[in-house]
């Protein structure tokens, strides 16, 4: 199969910080199962301006086409793409992305982000974007929704779309999942992993943790760091780290805890249950559809790092949690995405 994948949610250079690798990890299943997979990356250059995003000049890297805007996609788009789009399959992730499919005239599946909601429920993006995202939308032949939660809040919003939406989770490569023991007579090791930003609430694991026999580790960096710095001696921060040192640490953690807002998804939950942490997620966010409060994880309230720690079930829902993560490996999530497309 021919597939093409148009989304600005796509590293250019393998070493990018910046940008999430969520899509390339099912471009690159696809790959392995045998599927011819081009990205063209529409990039709107003012909104990688505003999220700090690296620049390209126009061309080709790769099986990656960069294809830059000053406006956002006015015109005939179609004169500076030189990538063959020929496809049998075509996802559009990202607002940017669905609009320029839409542009195209072209069939597409339309790939559902937390960013979608923003552009359709923000009055900053009433005046052009909203209007050309519902035509997206409207024009897909399917909607790919990247969460649970997500395709509640999407339906809730455009429930005349409901019997063409489904979910195309991620997964995470099964080689990283281990199984794991709760050592009771030890000292707890909590852990948390994330761009430190007002958004992810890292400040409510440090306050939770400030009177608790537990080590906090923080991973991250962000312009949050300062104040998150000056509520508390206690915490240990880490700074930004490589993927595989990020594992590395979740393997040592007991608990991973990330009450987060405003989630597509969440692969780091992923990664720590992968990892044998007891995770904690927020209720109704990104994840929440996958871990099941007090069944194969926890969701974030008050107290909750203190009643993980004196509960008499940890085993349990570690054993619980590596039941769930087997079911979700990167293979099997890119596998369900394509299927979905022939239901």
């Amino acid at each position: 199969m021919n597939i093409l994948v148009i989304t600005d949610l796509y590293p250019v250079r393998e070493n990018e910080k910046n940008t999430p690798k969520t899509i390339k990890n099912f471009v690159e299943c696809w790959q392995k199962e045998g599927h011819e997979v081009q990205v063209i990356k529409p990039n709107f250059l003012l909104n990688s301006f505003v999220r700090k995003k690296p620049f390209y000049n126009s061309g080709i890297y790769g099986n990656v086409e960069n294809i830059n805007y000053f406006f956002p996609f006015w015109g005939n788009i179609k004169d500076k793409i030189r990538t063959d789009w020929n496809a049998d399959f075509i996802a559009a992730h990202m607002p940017s992305g669905e609009i320029f499919a839409n542009r195209l005239g072209l069939d597409f599946i339309a790939g559902v982000h937390v960013s979608d909601l923003e552009v359709l429920t923000n009055p900053l993006y009433s005046i052009y974007f909203k209007t050309e995202l519902e035509k997206a939308h409207k024009n897909a032949k399917k909607i790919a929704c990247r969460s649970e939660v997500l395709k509640n809040k999407f339906l809730k919003l455009y429930p005349q779309y409901k019997e063409k939406t489904f979910v195309c989770y991620s997964g995470i490569n099964e080689n990283y999942i281990t199984k794991r023991l709760w050592q009771p007579d030890k000292k707890v090791k909590v852990l948390t992993c994330a761009n430190l930003i007002r958004r992810k609430n890292i400040d409510k694991v440090i306050r939770e943790c400030e009177n608790l026999d537990v080590e906090l580790r923080i991973i991250g960096d962000g312009k949050d760091l300062k104040r998150l710095k000056s509520i508390s001696q206690k915490p240990v921060f880490l700074g930004r780290m490589g993927h595989e040192q990020v594992l590395a640490e979740m393997r040592k953690a007991d608990i991973f805890a990330l009450p987060s807002i405003n989630e597509t998804f969440g692969m780091v939950y992923l990664e720590a249950m992968a990892s044998g942490c007891i995770t904690v997620c927020t209720e109704n966010d990104g994840i929440a559809g996958i871990i099941k409060n007090n069944e194969n994880g926890f969701f974030w309230k008050d107290g909750i790092i203190e009643e993980i720690i004196n509960s008499h079930n940890q085993q349990e829902i570690l054993n619980n949690s590596y039941k769930t993560i087997l079911n979700y490996t990167a293979e099997k999530a890119a596998k369900n995405y394509l299927n979905s497309l022939k239901k």
